[in-house]
């Protein structure tokens, strides 16, 4: 997550902003049955407008479905009491009855929602209920604004009359309306035409508003700020050629934000993104593209975590088919797409987001002081209550079966999981951080609901979750009594490689630190690995190229310029803090757009501070393409990189080994994936015949090197040596080879017998 609020910078220990209280009992977890639980709270009821009924009765009389897999005991995923976890970490034990009481929450919601609604499938198709839809009998539009005293749809298809289509309640504030077809059959509103509904509030006061559900919502500055929502039917949908995507298990990720993705100053669309950026990700290697900033938000300079409408894709972009033919397009690449997903908060604006959206202050959130972040203006969502349930996970099923993306991104999960969310709360390690009052159960069962849905409706399917806490078992899956997540973001791998930067010489620099930091996760549970991300990026901080070159990257990245000990030394250590990245440190691997090729400039976008200048809210791709440019070679090596690991799968292997910390020698060894990783970081000394121990007898070759003249290196690295091994135990290993390591250089080792 990035900041949220204009020109500001995120606080490290911030991760997002939700807020909700649960007291955990202080009880046995076989003591903890379904009924001991609070149900999850509806709307209260109130008596239905004049009028005929309404064709659904939501949240109400049960279905009582007699084959439910939970009423029938049949379903694998709810049959423990979600004390698995403990099995792997004794230091848990001493939390048994939290697991088992945060099990029995999470069961109690699956039970009711078996049995109000037939299911978490049904429950998550809220959808195609709420909102606008086109039926045999014309538009009907449903909405839950419990706190309306009236409704009614109003837009340019009825001149904003609003008497001219009133809509009807039922007792759970479910609001409805059908617009009927024209006389002569055809769709009542037409495609591209605004529309708003409007309510009369408890005191009288009548208030428009953007359906919650829309899918569509556009901005004409020249007008006003205010987003306008619009009627989006085309005659013609987008038809996908590709089908959804089972992501692979050695997860390589481009992140990217849509907007500036162009060298030009202004924001780019999905089409071009389609056209230019998706080939180059597929140049590079990458098999992930994880997009930001597509659920639309009013403010451009959040990067997308000020969300006003969760169902409609930004239309700075373009239509919402525009995105639908991205993925497509990407599947059809081979590449899997991911969306960065903002339930941890959303914008604060009234007219048009959901702050205030019937009139009261806890529609969708938590009322007063509990719903609220003052630091960041927004409002926390009440994931205790059903219908607010509803809308989130309908939200996940939306973007998943409507545009076919491929895994989900969780922004702020540190915030959501914790009362205090992160502010100005430093994360020690200890349980009792994790696992006492300060946990907030109600939003950590509902990420519970969403990765139990996710997976149990897609085989396959990623979740990734951006925590700074480290939480135990926040990573395991939910039938575990894990919160169900399959990565974690490594976030403290970025801020060791930018301390290092900043604060210690080179010949300081620790190599049992740097390995400690990169293998330090969690055992069984995965991580998404990544040198710098957008967060990095940001005005306020630096890239790692820019910590490593600063000026010289305007005066002296040309091959027609002087190389000079800054540029050699910044293209040196770029290549090799990736390299030692991507090999030991996660599951996964992410990069952010442009920072594989040191992008030169930070990310700023247009606001009050800077003149409203698009300048620095780009990516210059083409500097790769122009021949006397440096940047060249970071790409080139960093395609390479992908390319080596799409052979040999490290990221998936569990083979891992570091064998040599030397620290006078600045020496790092390790083995992974079949191979063998040698880095020295001395930014002087040079070794010959320099003896490394290796668990394979036979003989090794160059599979990578950052000295490759192609990478900018100079050549003292022979890819064309053969090193063969010696039967003799070094470093730990029962063989050893002997290999030249040029001072500040990494080589990859392919063992070939």
């Amino acid at each position: 997550m990035t900041a949220k609020k204009k020109g500001a910078a995120k606080p490290k220990a911030l991760q997002n902003i939700i807020a909700t209280t649960t007291n955990t009992a202080d009880k046995g977890a076989g003591a903890v049955a379904d009924a001991a639980l609070p149900t999850p709270s509806k709307s209260p009821v109130a008596t239905a407008s004049p009028g005929s009924p309404l064709q659904d009765n939501f949240g109400g009389s049960p279905t009582k479905d007699s084959n439910s897999s939970y009423l029938t005991g049949s379903d694998p995923d709810l049959s423990g009491d979600g004390t698995n976890v403990l099995k792997t970490d004794a230091y848990l034990e001493d939390h048994r009855d939290y697991f088992g009481q945060r099990f029995a929450h999470f069961k109690r919601w699956v039970r009711d929602i078996e049995l109000t609604e037939g299911g978490i499938d049904k429950f998550s198709r809220g959808y195609e209920s709420f909102g606008l839809h086109v039926t045999a009998e014309g538009v009907r539009y449903r909405e839950w604004a419990p706190g309306a005293r009236e409704a009614s749809l109003v837009g340019d298809f009825n001149g904003w009359d609003v008497a001219a289509n009133p809509m009807q309640r039922n007792e759970f504030g479910v609001w409805e309306v059908v617009v009927p077809n024209t006389e002569a059959g055809e769709v009542p509103i037409a495609h591209g035409s605004h529309i708003k509904v409007t309510f009369v509030t408890g005191s009288g006061e009548r208030i428009y508003r953007l359906p919650a559900w829309s899918t569509y919502v556009t901005q004409d500055l020249s007008k006003s700020p205010v987003y306008e929502a619009v009627f989006y039917n085309p005659p013609n949908k987008y038809q996908f050629k590709h089908k959804r995507q089972t992501p692979a298990k050695d997860l390589r990720i481009y992140e990217a934000h849509v907007g500036i993705s162009s060298p030009e100053g202004r924001v780019a669309t999905f089409k071009e993104f389609t056209r230019d950026v998706l080939p180059m990700i597929s140049d590079l290697g990458y098999n992930v593209v994880q997009l930001m900033a597509v659920m639309e938000h009013a403010y451009y300079a959040s990067f997308g975590y000020q969300v006003t409408s969760f169902f409609a894709p930004s239309s700075r972009y373009g239509e919402p088919d525009d995105l639908r033919e991205l993925i497509d397009t990407a599947h059809g690449l081979g590449i899997s797409v991911f969306l960065d997903v903002v339930h941890s908060h959303a914008c604060n604006n009234v007219e048009d987001g959901l702050n205030q959206y019937d009139g009261t202050d806890h529609c969708y959130f938590h009322e007063g002081g509990r719903g609220r972040h003052e630091l960041w203006n927004s409002r926390l969502f009440n994931y205790g209550h059903h219908e607010v349930t509803r809308f989130l996970l309908s939200n996940l099923r939306y973007w998943i079966e409507e545009f076919g993306f491929d895994g989900l991104r969780f922004d702020g999960v540190t915030s959501m999981m914790y009362k205090h969310h992160g502010i100005a709360y430093g994360f020690s390690g200890h349980y009792n951080e994790y696992f006492t009052g300060n946990t907030d159960e109600e939003a950590v069962v509902y990420l519970m609901l969403a990765n139990y849905m996710c997976h149990k409706l897609y085989p396959g399917f990623v979740t990734i979750a951006e925590d700074v806490s480290g939480m135990p078992a926040l990573c395991r899956s939910v039938p575990e009594g894990g919160v169900g997540f399959d990565y974690r973001l490594t976030m403290s791998v970025p801020d060791m490689w930018i301390k290092l930067l900043k604060e210690a010489r080179d010949e300081d620099w620790s190599m049992e630190h740097i390995a400690h930091q990169l293998t330090n996760r969690r055992y069984q549970e995965r991580a998404i690995t990544y040198c710098e991300s957008h967060d990095q990026a940001l005005v306020g901080d630096k890239t790692l190229a820019f910590w490593l070159m600063d000026k010289e990257m305007y005066t002296n990245m040309s091959d027609l310029t002087e190389l000079t000990p800054t540029i050699e030394r910044g293209m040196a250590l770029h290549k090799m803090i990736r390299l030692v990245t991507c090999g030991l440190g996660g599951e996964g691997y992410m990069t952010f757009e442009g920072n594989e090729f040191g992008h030169p400039e930070w990310l700023d976008f247009p606001r009050e501070g800077n003149g409203s200048s698009f300048h620095y809210a780009r990516r210059q791709f083409n500097l790769v393409h122009n021949d006397d440019l440096r940047y060249k070679y970071l790409y080139r090596f960093d395609r390479a990189m992908m390319h080596l690991e799409q052979q040999h799968h490290w990221l998936s292997a569990h083979d891992q080994w570091v064998t040599l910390k030397h620290e006078g020698d600045k020496v790092l060894v390790f083995e992974r994936g079949g191979l063998l990783w040698i880095f020295n970081f001395h930014p002087t000394n040079s070794y010959s015949d320099y003896r490394v121990g290796v668990a394979w007898a036979g003989k090794y070759t160059v599979a990578l090197s950052t000295d490759d003249p192609q990478f900018m290196g100079q050549g003292r690295i022979d890819p064309s040596v053969t090193h063969f091994s010696t039967p003799l135990e070094w470093n730990g290993r029962p063989n050893y080879v002997q290999v030249y390591m040029p001072a500040r250089t990494a080589m990859v080792l392919r063992h070939e017998d």
